[in-house]
């Protein structure tokens, strides 16, 4: 019985050793700011909540800036950045337009800078703000392992490399590979469409004109085709329609739900019906009411916040989080 102990407990501190290595990883840890700045994450954390109860749909688009910094050269708030007369940033990139929540940096930023001047990056504030927000709208909260450096660099031709909305299932894959992201990472991931809305423009193609022809995505439900081309007329650039109809403002499993039933917003949410691994994934949570989403989700972003960090001497701790310093 006490060998059984032993073992049982030697398991355990093998299991948080690892755990640990992964949220240590690439030179980030947890409670990075303890003794340079030990009230960061609180500040952080009552800034977000601040914006977040009076303006819930800013959470998604939060979440979205998140996942874009961390696409373009890594996760080194280059998204922030402003264009200036001899560059155009990231920020002014094509998908990067409809970004929106940067008030909720800024804000964090000040609050940070008042307490602890020069310490806290705005690649960490980004960080944390997107896991608050979150939290905020009843969704999961995942580590966030800090130590990020912010980056001087910011092109808003990178932006294009960003994963499409009108990607197949093969561009997807390749796209998040290259970020070492794995397929299960990409469906988890996609589940972030829960929560928020996009311009009518980002559909119109799927409705309108999807071959060439004047037809709609044949993948796409023939019901909700009807639905969303009443919402949505050609050549609208200003209407926004819902991600997940009935609870966008709500972080739930019902992505997936809509997405079986071929109404994912997206041609890249109905390519996860066209790959095995995805599409069992899809299926799985759909049924099961996401019995296992939050968890995954969770782990999938703290992945995800690991991309390509600047740490130590690299990058900068930027004044403000729209300029270099």
């Amino acid at each position: 019985m006490a060998i059984r102990k032993h073992i049982a407990l030697f398991l355990q501190l093998l299991l948080v050793a690892i755990i640990l290595s992964v949220a240590n990883g690439k030179g980030l840890k947890l409670g990075f700011y303890k003794k340079t700045c030990p009230k960061a994450e609180v500040i952080v954390k009552r800034t977000t909540a601040n914006y977040i109860s009076r303006a819930p749909s800013l959470a998604a688009p939060l979440l979205r800036m998140h996942f874009h910094d961390c696409f373009v050269r890594g996760c080194d708030g280059s998204v922030l950045l402003n264009s200036t007369t001899n560059n155009q940033a990231e920020k002014d990139g094509p998908p990067n337009l409809s970004l929106r929540g940067f008030q909720v940096i800024d804000a964090a930023k000040t609050a940070v800078e008042a307490a602890c001047p020069g310490v806290v990056s705005c690649a960490d504030i980004l960080a944390l703000v997107a896991r608050d927000a979150i939290q905020q709208i009843k969704g999961p909260a995942w580590p966030v392992p800090l130590g990020r450096r912010d980056g001087r660099v910011s092109k808003a031709s990178e932006s294009l490399t960003l994963p499409s909305p009108a990607a197949n299932i093969t561009q997807l894959k390749a796209d998040f590979n290259s970020k070492g992201l794995s397929v299960k990472d990409l469906v988890v991931l996609s589940g972030g469409h829960t929560v928020g809305t996009s311009h009518c423009s980002s559909i119109a193609t799927r409705l309108y004109n999807f071959t060439g022809k004047g037809d709609a995505d044949p993948s796409l439900d023939s019901n909700y085709v009807t639905q969303l081309k009443s919402k949505c007329k050609p050549n609208d650039r200003t209407t926004l329609t819902e991600m997940d109809p009935g609870s966008f403002r709500r972080f739930d499993d019902d992505y997936y739900t809509i997405v079986l039933k071929r109404r994912g917003l997206f041609q890249s949410d109905a390519a996860l019906l066209n790959d095995k691994k995805t599409s069992s994934y899809v299926k799985r949570q759909a049924r099961s009411h996401g019995s296992i989403f939050f968890k995954d989700f969770k782990n999938s972003m703290v992945k995800m916040g690991q991309i390509g960090v600047l740490t130590g001497k690299d990058g900068e701790i930027r004044k403000r989080c729209a300029l270099i310093n």
